[in-house]
């Protein structure tokens, strides 16, 4: 090889090597913020009071707040550079941040939020989506992400975020770590930028739960004094088929744990939607109907559209004109919110609103009373993939909103508790307290928190050892056990069982197929509809799914489809009287 080559190999090796220095480099930088801060500054706390005097109580500690909090002297960001070139540098810090500082915190830094914190799902094309310490290939959850990552990536001790419609619980969920919405109001918002003020909170992160009730009784100014234990604790079953994760996953750690602390017979089940429906008559104006005027939607889906109409119309209130005079590019999600419904039809749905949450609050607090806690999943599946198109999904926006909006709109105070992995992503549940419970709700999880360890603990561990019996035996046991309770008549029971069957084995066509009958018992003929089509999808010659399908469609006045089904049903057996007793039924409508 001649000197030439040989020096030209070196410098190739030398290229490459600082190439490859580089990247690590890169690669070091990124995984020590996990992009979760845009700012890094120092806010110190008084000096301590000399002794015999107790030591602030947050003393030691540090935190990180979200860019939407004012600090003196710093220009709050609002998640968009836009906002920021046309603000002015902020002259007072927010009441919250303050408190912390003179509770003895030091401040540490300002981090990310989705664009004008509009969103849940912790993206940010403009400054980066920080990176989820729990599972990094997936979304962290927003609005408030990077205050949740800074906490989960152990950068801080705690953090504070804001959440509207779910900003602080999603992502708690999501980066598996403790999560606390106050009570609406309770936390002063004086210095934080509004979002939609009847449901604005200022809410906060922890990776231990007895850190996030020390920053509880600095915020919401509690005395030290135990509170006392809970005397019901509410499963909420509906909410939880709305999980994708099986619901014996999440509700038997709560059960397990609440079973050895209070005692089995302060354990309920309902299902909320249906209390919802009783209690708060106005959710009516929320319902979605079909092309003839017909109800169409759950109770918990009204409370949702309610949530996030309220919402909408008062981002809009807040910020359309600066929108319109700057025209800031954003997030698609955002502009289609902004550009939904003309104002005139929003308004006139307001005040409806605004009575949905004083029946919603009313409605809850009559069902907790001051010793009640109300357990539902924190959000409705594992966090969604980066890049993923599911976020858009009509599903997923329905199902996540339905679980946010039960104390987003009553402005009740909610927990999230991280539960450990479920196929390698993180799980979590909630807890919910009558408003103004903040603390009952805070020393309620700091007395179950060890216990719930333990049973996660277990969990985990038995995922490890060798199953006796594989997840399709498990569905298929489900399975009968609703069968069973259909032929009993429970209907309710039986879909709970098929639900459990379908999260076990969700391309077996049959059970969905079943539950669709338990869901036309019960008149939930949206459900029905629903189930029937995915066991088409399925398995396209499942005569049952058709003749069900076109039964749903038939009672939500779809005429034209529910024939088209009856007759395909008459393709696939000839001799089916049913479908021929349907389809004649139905032609004399259009005779």
């Amino acid at each position: 090889m001649t000197s030439a080559a040989t020096n030209l190999f070196v410098l190739l090796g030398l290229g490459l090597a600082g190439v490859l220095l580089m990247t690590r480099r890169l690669k070091k930088a990124v995984r020590e913020d996990f992009g979760a801060f845009v700012e890094r500054l120092q806010l110190l706390p008084p000096p301590p009071p000399p002794p015999p005097k107790a030591p602030h109580p947050l003393t030691g500690l540090t935190f990180a707040v979200s860019d939407i909090f004012d600090i003196d002297g710093y220009t709050t960001g609002f998640g968009h550079p836009d906002w920021a070139r046309t603000h002015d540098i902020a002259y007072r810090t927010s009441a919250a941040v303050s408190a912390l500082i003179e509770g003895g915190a030091t401040c540490v830094g300002k981090t990310v939020i989705d664009e004008l914190a509009y969103g849940i799902n912790g993206e940010n094309g403009l400054y980066g989506t920080p990176t989820n310490p729990a599972a990094p290939t997936r979304l962290p959850g927003g609005s408030s992400s990077g205050s949740a990552v800074a906490v989960a990536a152990q950068l801080v001790d705690f953090s504070l975020g804001t959440d509207t419609a779910g900003g602080v619980r999603v992502p708690g969920g999501y980066c598996s770590i403790y999560a606390f919405r106050p009570s609406h109001g309770v936390v002063s918002s004086m210095g934080v930028i509004p979002v939609s003020p009847s449901l604005d909170t200022i809410g906060w992160f922890a990776k231990d739960p007895s850190i996030l009730r020390r920053v509880g009784h600095v915020l919401l100014q509690l005395p030290y004094a135990n509170s006392g234990h809970p005397r019901h604790v509410i499963i909420a079953d509906d909410c939880f088929q709305l999980s994708q994760v099986p619901m014996n996953r999440i509700s038997q750690v709560v059960t397990r744990c609440t079973e050895k602390l209070f005692g089995r017979q302060v354990l309920n089940h309902m299902d909320i939607g249906e209390y919802f429906a009783s209690k708060v008559p106005s959710l009516k104006q929320f319902q979605d109907k079909n092309q003839n005027g017909e109800m169409r939607s759950s109770s918990l889906v009204s409370l949702a559209n309610a949530m996030r109409l309220l919402c909408r119309s008062e981002f809009k209130h807040n910020h359309k004109d600066w929108i319109n005079s700057v025209t800031p590019v954003l997030n698609p999600s955002i502009s289609l919110h902004i550009n939904s419904p003309s104002e005139e039809a929003e308004d006139a749905n307001i005040e409806q609103c605004q009575i949905a949450k004083n029946e919603a609050r009313l409605a809850l607090n009559s069902l907790l009373k001051d010793d009640g806690i109300l357990v539902l999943p924190t959000v409705a599946g594992p966090p969604p993939k980066l890049g993923s198109k599911e976020i858009l999904s009509d599903d997923y926006q329905t199902r996540t909103y339905s679980l946010l909006a039960v104390a987003g709109l009553s402005g009740c105070c909610q927990v999230n508790v991280p539960l450990g992995l479920h196929e390698k992503c993180p799980v979590s549940v909630s807890l919910i307290a009558r408003y103004g419970d903040d603390r009952f709700l805070l020393d309620t999880l700091c007395t179950m928190q060890s216990s719930i360890q333990d049973e996660v603990d277990i969990i985990e561990k038995s995922n490890f050892s060798s199953n006796t019996i594989s997840q399709e035996e498990s569905a298929e046991i489900a399975k009968g056990k609703g069968n069973a309770y259909f032929k009993d008549k429970q209907w309710q029971k039986a879909i709970n069982c098929y639900s459990e069957a379908i999260k076990l084995n969700g391309k077996n066509a049959t059970y969905y197929s079943n539950r669709a009958a338990a869901y036309l018992e019960l008149g939930s003929f949206i459900q029905a509809e629903s189930d029937c089509s995915n066991a088409i999808n399925l398995d396209k010659k499942n005569i049952k799914a058709y003749l069900r399908r076109g039964t749903a469609r038939e009672m939500l006045g779809f005429y034209k489809d529910a024939i088209e089904d009856f007759q395909y049903a008459l393709v696939l057996e000839p001799t089916n009287t049913a479908a021929n007793r349907a389809i004649n039924r139905l032609k004399k409508l259009f005779a």
